[in-house]
């Protein structure tokens, strides 16, 4: 009966992040630009924290109560889930279409991330300089993101890559950029979208503490370690909406109609968006659970092993062709995708102690 609602609690945290993260994401870009800020301006910040919020959220939360098995796994696990579940499949399915300078620069943010991380936290804990450094690559993300988005709005100087040897010709019919619709600016919906950030917020931290709770007491009902739990039941979970998405909504229903209507970015962006929440998983969230654990963060032996390293190829199999070849390829999704399923088999049959 404890293992049901472990689970039942599970699943309902679950629910909650998904919906309090689209809410609160989609009222924010509305608010934001209500402020007057512009669009490229909150394209750049918001919509790509937006999308990291579920991690946050529950890193946040787990470091804050000393539970960094959680917290940090809840950053790597999440980062590896988004390039080599996610990304993989929107390269196998979709016909991508990305800019290739901004993909280009952001995978080499994710391994200089990636590098940081496996240098200052070789000893078991991240050092201050290594989050000090981090902290420094997500500011240089976040002003790439914003310079990006600026070129989109104004189309300046753009390199758009596709699949296979063929390039995509730009024509004024079909233009690469995309932008949002946004409800009229009244006192009523001004009122609407501020309770939708503050409710949706209120969501996402009731989601975030009953799966924070479910996991540590599957892990302590288990005897296995916490970082296991994180690589699997929360990293899957947050990728189960976008994985919807991926896959065109197969099983309609409830969610498709509030996932499109809470939209903050054009569909044909979810690649780039994974790259850009891998990114920040590392480079924000890891940092900010440093400052709330308010010393050393522990960064434990199986994230050393295979998190980390994960990532690292990661960004390595995406970063290939754009770079040498101009062009993305399908075979970057398929490889992405078995070394994710590798890394899932590692997790689970050998896991480390000490995370």
């Amino acid at each position: 009966m404890f293992l049901l609602l472990t689970f039942a609690l599970y699943a309902l945290g679950l629910v909650l992040t998904a919906v309090g993260s689209r809410l609160a994401g989609r009222c924010a870009t509305w608010c934001c630009a209500l402020c007057g800020f512009p669009m490229w301006v909150v394209g750049g910040t918001v919509v790509s924290l937006s999308v990291a919020l579920p991690q946050l959220v529950l890193a946040f939360l787990a470091s804050g109560l000393s539970v960094t098995g959680l917290a940090v796994g809840a950053a790597l696990a999440g980062a590896v889930t988004d390039l080599g579940l996610v990304l993989a499949l929107c390269l196998l399915r979709r016909s991508v279409l990305v800019d290739r300078g901004e993909f280009c620069r952001k995978c080499v943010i994710l391994l200089a991330a990636c590098a940081v991380l496996a240098f200052f936290a070789q000893d078991g804990t991240l050092s201050h300089t290594g989050a000090g450094l981090l902290m420094a690559l997500f500011v240089l993300f976040v002003l790439q993101s914003i310079v990006y988005q600026y070129r989109l709005v104004y189309d300046q100087d753009l390199q758009p890559i596709g699949m296979g040897a063929h390039q995509p010709v730009r024509t004024a019919a079909a233009p690469v950029t995309q932008t949002m619709a946004f409800p009229a600016m009244n006192l009523r919906n001004s009122v609407k979208n501020l309770a939708g950030v503050v409710g949706g917020l209120a969501l996402l931290l009731g989601g975030a503490w009953a799966l924070l709770v479910s996991a540590t007491a599957l892990a302590n009902l288990t005897g296995t370690i916490q970082a296991l739990w994180a690589a699997t039941l929360l990293s899957f979970g947050f990728s189960l909406p976008l994985l919807a998405e991926v896959l065109h909504h197969p099983f309609g229903s409830i969610w498709k109609r509030f996932a499109v209507r809470c939209r903050i970015y054009p569909p044909a962006a979810l690649p780039m968006q994974m790259l850009n929440s891998a990114i920040l998983s590392l480079t924000f969230v890891l940092p900010l659970c440093s400052l709330t654990y308010r010393a050393r963060l522990p960064v434990g032996a199986q994230f050393r092993a295979y998190d980390i390293p994960a990532c690292l190829l990661l960004a390595l199999v995406l970063l290939g062709p754009p770079l040498l070849q101009k062009r993305l390829a399908r075979w970057q999704g398929a490889v992405c995708l078995g070394l994710y399923l590798c890394y899932l088999a590692a997790v689970l049959a050998a896991p480390l102690a000490g995370a």
